[in-house]
């Protein structure tokens, strides 16, 4: 009977295959369930395992920071503190030596808006080496964070890194417009985007800063030298034989001023070129004011130098040109377009507060083609607003002081009130 009803009601016949479904739809559910239970076990185990080489690398990475982590992370000082150049090779006249004197054999890279790479431009430019040593300048923006390798070079490793492994100086690219005399892309290595590259190229595990200047060895493939005052004293006398002899008679560093120079560079360069950077850069009130207020202690010492020399010369040390001139020109051409608001040295600016320095700086910029000629106001104003985030997150750019650098026969108006 049971039988038979069952097989004459469609209702009860269809009961059975509904119960499978149902006993099947349960144990997927279960499956499921199970397989989310095990993938998070595995997630638990992995992390606990991985966690210290986790932990490790990422506090490897706060150590030691990024290219615009002008501080260092964890530093309570809060004092900008710059780092040794790592390249610290010699060019000599001496035809034996590792890398000597050669036209065409060095190429100079260059950022417009570097007052260290700056050095160089000047120097070669009155040394008569431009058709000795090309160069090239990158662009004027440097990306955000990292020092480290790009990503494709550590695939395969457990590694963090920071924005793409840390881009840093870029070179422009074909389809750009960019001010400046040979801001292009890299002549010499079609391939590369980016200063790293060239850094990557000498060393793959490189992990210092991607510097300019950097001067590049063409024969051996390498970089000679990252380090811009050992850079210009090459450029002082390593080529005086490939060069005519107007530009052998071109002495910066002259044995009678060896002594004053050196000791005019040591607190020139602390105080003053760095000092801009110590204060701009500064993380606590403290730093900040310990370095502004020693920035115009030592730019006062300074006008007063060239208040005494200039009976004698438009130069620091009179009618001499020297390297004092280029160190310091590079910093003061800056100052008023930059360093004042940017990196909060706002005491005084260059054409209101310092006569003898202002004039002294539009001399050189004037008269001097290797002064003038190799500032670049659209880079420098440019690569620190939009380049420095954690100063100008926006990047927005100032459209004062106007104009970047006055006229020699032109003072603002306070000046020209004062001196009526």
């Amino acid at each position: 009977m049971s039988s038979q009803a069952t097989k004459g009601d469609p209702s009860k016949a269809s009961g059975a295959p509904a119960q499978l479904e149902s006993q099947m739809s349960s144990v997927r559910s279960s499956s499921v369930y199970a397989t989310s239970i095990f993938a998070v076990i595995v997630s638990i185990v992995a992390f606990y395992f991985l966690k210290p080489s986790l932990n490790a690398e990422f506090s490897h990475l706060q150590a030691k920071g990024g290219i615009t982590d002008w501080v260092k992370p964890g530093d309570k000082s809060g004092e900008f503190k710059r780092q040794a150049s790592s390249f610290r090779n010699w060019i000599s006249s001496d035809p034996n030596a590792e890398f000597p004197a050669e036209k065409g054999r060095y190429h100079l890279y260059v950022s417009y808006a570097c007052p260290w790479a700056h050095r160089t431009l000047i120097v070669r430019k009155l040394k008569g080496l431009e058709d000795i040593i090309p160069f090239t300048s990158v662009h004027w923006h440097m990306a955000e964070k990292g020092s480290g390798p790009p990503p494709h070079r550590i695939a395969g490793q457990l590694k963090l890194t920071s924005a793409g492994g840390g881009q840093g100086w870029r070179f422009a690219t074909q389809d750009e417009t960019v001010p400046g005399e040979n801001t292009t892309p890299d002549p010499l290595h079609p391939n590369n985007t980016h200063l790293r590259d060239l850094y990557f190229a000498v060393n793959p595990n490189y992990e210092g800063r991607f510097t300019v200047p950097t001067l590049w060895d063409k024969k051996k493939q390498t970089i000679v030298s990252n380090e811009s005052s050992e850079i210009i004293r090459m450029f002082y006398t390593a080529f005086d034989g490939l060069v005519d002899a107007k530009y052998k008679d071109v002495v910066l560093y002259p044995d009678d001023l060896k002594a004053k120079i050196d000791d005019v560079n040591s607190w020139t360069y602390d105080d003053i070129n760095n000092g801009v950077y110590k204060s701009g850069f500064a993380t606590t009130q403290e730093a900040y004011e310990k370095n502004v207020h020693q920035l115009f202690k030592s730019l006062d010492r300074t006008e007063q130098i060239l208040a005494e020399s200039s009976s004698q010369g438009p130069y620091y040390f009179g009618d001499r040109l020297t390297e004092a001139d280029v160190r310091l020109f590079t910093t003061i051409v800056r100052f008023d377009p930059v360093y004042v608001q940017h990196f909060k040295c706002n005491l005084r600016d260059i054409r209101s507060g310092y006569p003898h320095l202002h004039r002294w700086l539009r001399h050189l910029y004037w008269t001097i083609p290797a002064f003038g000629e190799t500032t670049q106001f659209e880079h420098i104003k440019k690569h620190y607003t939009k380049s420095h985030k954690q100063i100008n997150p926006f990047g927005i750019t100032p459209v004062g002081p106007v104009p970047d650098i006055l006229k020699q026969d032109e003072e603002v108006g306070v000046v020209k009130k004062a001196v009526a």
